[in-house]
């Protein structure tokens, strides 16, 4: 989505937590939800908005369900369309929907904070070439335990522009800590493979699976908005 930038915005975070409470919280349907705002994008309007599901038919589903929670949520129809009015005010009618699948090398957390986090999103572009090999090695060596990746997220194109896109999403305590985590990343590949040749090895093929070409973009969360 992206903000309207015509509006103050004062009441946002309160008109999506009335949301949340009435109906993304309630709905199980959703089993996660999460609300990045802007921090290092190219685009300072832009916000995501993320729903998790377990199956592609649970994403129909859940939309007959948010309609049955909106209307218990607003039962008199004056105040329901006024709360909308106000809601969609917030944003531009321009957005974009993209479908993901989840892949092996998730890192599952439960946040113990109730400050924002800092969330660093990769997309990268996959060769497609079936030459690539690694990614789950890496993960599990490198991904898993670095301490300053408290979660890790990787996910497939299911549905979008481009089939090629492999997304990441990496939660951080800090942006101090999301530079910290690289530098660690580097102290553990070498204990992971000590030897120059094999790291070599290793990254000439793991550096198959994408042609090279990716986008970083840098958000932050609203807690009281996650599920």
């Amino acid at each position: 989505m992206h903000r309207n930038l015509d509006s103050d915005g004062k009441d946002w975070k309160q008109t999506e937590q009335e949301y949340f409470d009435k109906v993304t919280s309630k709905n199980d349907l959703i089993i996660g939800s999460e609300i990045l705002n802007h921090y290092y994008t190219e685009n300072s309007s832009e916000i995501l908005l993320v729903s998790a599901f377990k199956t592609w038919e649970d994403i129909e589903k859940s939309g007959e369900a948010t309609n049955e929670l909106v209307k218990k949520g607003w039962p008199d129809e004056k105040a329901r369309t006024a709360f909308f009015e106000k809601y969609n005010s917030y944003y531009s009618p321009v957005h974009s929907d993209e479908i993901y699948s989840s892949v092996t090398g998730t890192k599952e957390f439960k946040p113990t904070t109730k400050e924002p986090m800092v969330v660093y999103v990769r997309k990268s572009q996959m060769s497609m070439n079936g030459q690539g090999k690694g990614l789950k090695e890496f993960n599990e060596k490198i991904t898993m335990n670095n301490p300053y990746i408290k979660g890790h997220y990787p996910h497939r194109h299911a549905w979008g522009a481009d089939s090629r896109d492999f997304l990441e999403a990496y939660y951080y305590d800090s942006l101090a800590d999301l530079e910290k985590s690289s530098d660690k990343q580097n102290e553990l590949i070498k204990t992971a493979w000590p030897k120059k040749e094999d790291r070599k090895v290793f990254f000439d093929g793991f550096n198959k699976t994408f042609t090279g070409m990716h986008g970083d973009f840098i958000y932050t969360n609203v807690p009281s908005l996650s599920k």
